[in-house]
């Protein structure tokens, strides 16, 4: 596991930097394996009456919106035991808290970055030569969706590609 510490600083800044070495040795080293099982610690400095949870502060999620859209495929690489995914997604996606349940997703916002996210990842495996598809069928079962075989052939055709435009 390795943990990677957000300061307060980075996530007022919207800077990566803290972190987006040990992506990018990720990256260029270990690309083809999915075992880095990143743990992200956020140090967000706040009033201890806050009754927020950090997926709720605007300066966490547009941290991680940046996140997002500069690491589309940091999903793949987190601690999802630990509840990393279900915390990433929920900086990402509408959601509501439950006591009882834990946390609620807007079922249309989570199906539409579902799907978003299995196209872009499945292009991104496919350009990085990754056949391997288990790990991104997994995280969309954690997230409550079964994805069938089909769909991957069907985005890996030929052609259908958007490099191809």
């Amino acid at each position: 596991m390795t943990t990677l510490k957000i300061s307060d600083r980075a996530l007022l800044s919207l800077d990566l930097s803290e972190i987006a070495p040990s992506i990018d040795r990720w990256l260029t080293t270990e690309a083809k394996q999915f075992d880095l099982d990143l743990t992200l610690a956020i140090e967000y400095d706040r009033d201890p009456q806050d009754p927020r949870e950090l997926s709720e502060i605007a300066e966490v999620r547009l941290w991680f919106i940046r996140l997002d859209a500069c690491y589309p495929y940091l999903p793949l690489l987190l601690d999802w035991q630990a509840g990393e995914l279900a915390r990433y997604v929920a900086m990402l996606v509408p959601h509501q808290f439950s006591r009882k349940d834990g946390i609620q997703y807007n079922p249309e916002a989570l199906e539409i970055w579902v799907m978003y996210r299995v196209f872009l990842l499945t292009d991104w495996l496919q350009h990085r030569q990754i056949a391997d598809r288990s790990r991104l069928k997994f995280m969309t079962q954690m997230l409550g969706y079964e994805l069938d075989d089909g769909l991957f052939e069907l985005l890996e055709s030929p052609n259908k590609g958007i490099n191809e435009h």
